[in-house]
Formats: structure tokens, sequence, C-alpha cells
């Protein structure tokens, strides 16, 4: 769709549509006041919605293809938001101004399919179809850390609550976590999840933490969700539901409560025990 909208099974209302996008929307996030919402599209833009008002405030315009994904600062003023995409680019934007601030682009030219800031949002963490992490230093714009492991392509990061570490989904069948902190030792890869499934369809499937950063959720092209502990990388919940591939997956910020988005074009809402 290339509109947003919010159905959860019939069960709750649907509070807004932002119609805009002339392509599907590949991911949303939210700013920090919970104000606005950014969204990256197939259409080569972006765009910054004013959630009161329900209308888009900017659309940024400079990829010269698909916005696979994007992410929003932790910082409050002014609020930076980053955005990968098939252009093999990553680049930086200012939510005050229409033009991008500045442009990194990937040595190798492949593709870009996930972003995320580190907690000071002076780094930006890429990954794509090279298969690697990367972490770029903004202010000299290039490739600072390189992080190996994924032998196929990332399709999502997150940034932990606390900002020391980076999750990492991949379609070589694992979820990976990530050492980001400035001194950390060179082999920067602690852990690996296993479980969640990538299939044919290629879907940039999403993962996420918990509020508190103990568990990590994945979502799974076999229809399911998968749940585990952070420290012990031990599988807790295996979660049924959905009836087509669980490509979005978010925690709620102070509430155990999980929400999950499928190709069977629905959305639900669980409680994490």
């Amino acid at each position: 769709s290339s509109g947003i909208n919010a159905e959860y099974g019939g069960d709750c209302e649907n509070i807004a549509c932002l119609p805009g996008h002339t392509g599907s929307v590949s991911q949303l996030s939210f700013t920090k006041d919970g104000t606005h919402l950014v969204s990256a599209s197939t259409d080569k833009t972006m765009g910054l919605w004013d959630l009161e008002a329900g209308v888009r405030v900017r659309r940024f315009k400079g990829h010269q293809s698909f916005v696979n994904s994007c992410n929003v600062s932790r910082s409050d003023t002014p609020t930076m938001i980053c955005s990968g995409s098939d252009d093999g680019t990553v680049r930086l934007w200012d939510s005050r101004r229409r033009h991008c601030v500045k442009t990194l682009t990937n040595p190798n030219k492949y593709q870009v399919t996930a972003v995320t800031f580190n907690e000071k949002a002076d780094n930006i963490i890429s990954g794509g179809i090279d298969n690697s992490v990367k972490m770029w230093d903004l202010k000299h714009g290039e490739v600072q850390i390189e992080m190996k492991g994924h032998i196929d392509t990332v399709t999502c990061l997150s940034l932990s609550p606390d900002g020391n570490f980076v999750l990492s989904n991949s379609m070589d069948n694992t979820v990976r976590m990530w050492d980001v902190r400035p001194f950390a030792p060179a082999n920067r890869c602690l852990k690996a999840f296993v479980g969640a499934q990538h299939n044919f369809e290629k879907n940039l499937i999403k993962c996420c933490w918990s509020p508190q950063g103990t568990k990590i959720v994945g979502g799974s092209s076999d229809r399911m969700v998968y749940v585990w502990d952070t420290s012990s990388r031990k599988l807790l919940y295996k979660l049924p539901g959905h009836s087509g591939s669980v490509n979005d997956v978010d925690c709620h910020p102070t509430q155990p409560i999980l929400m999950t988005a499928s190709s069977d074009k629905s959305l639900f809402l669980g409680e994490l025990k």
C-alpha cells in the first residue's frame, strides 16, 4: 500500500490514513517525542508526517532508487534522520531542512537495506547485500568499522535501549548481536540467535529489543514470531497466529506488549510475559 494504515484484525479502530507516497512504504520510524513519523518508500523519497494534523510536512528527495530503510536519532534537537537505498548510498537528513545534509557512498556501490543511528547520532550503522555491517563516521564521512559474520543480505538493524549493542537480521537465518561501543574488542559479534527463517520472498524482515533489552524478537517467513532471551540465547517463545510471513515486529516502549505485521495484511498485538 502507498498509505499508512493501522488495522488490528477489526478489534481496534483505524484512527488515520496518511496518503502521499506513490510506492510501497518500506519502513517507519517515530521521532523521540512521538509527534512525528518518518517514512521510507520505493518511490525514492521519504516523508515526515505530523501525526496530530495527519499531514505530510516534509518530503525528502535525493535518492536515485528505492529507499529501503530509515531511522530517527534519539536526540531531541535537532531531529536527524538517516536513510539507506538501493542506489548504494546512506544519507543524513536534518528534519528542519528539505535537502540532504550528507551522502555516504558505499565503496562497493552495493544496495543498502538497513540503517540505524548509534546512541549519540555521530555514527550511522548500515547493512546491505554485501552481508557486512558498517559503522560510518559522520564527521569524516567514511566507514570507521566493518563488522563481518553474516553470509547473506542484512535485512534489519536495531539499536539496543542502552545504545551499546546493535541487532542485525539476515537472510542467512541468523539474528546477530554486535558490540558498537567505541573501544570494544576486534571481534564485535557477541551472539547469534537462530530459528527465525527467510525464504524465496526475500522480504526485509525486522527484529527488535524488548524495552529493557532482556529479550530479542524477530519476524520470520515461516509465519511465526520468535522471542529469545538476550543473555542465554534461549528461544523463549515461538508465537503462531499469522498466515503469512511476519515481516515486522516492535515492542511497546514501557509495557510488555508486542506488535507484529505480516504479509497476511494483518497486525497483531500480543503480551510478552
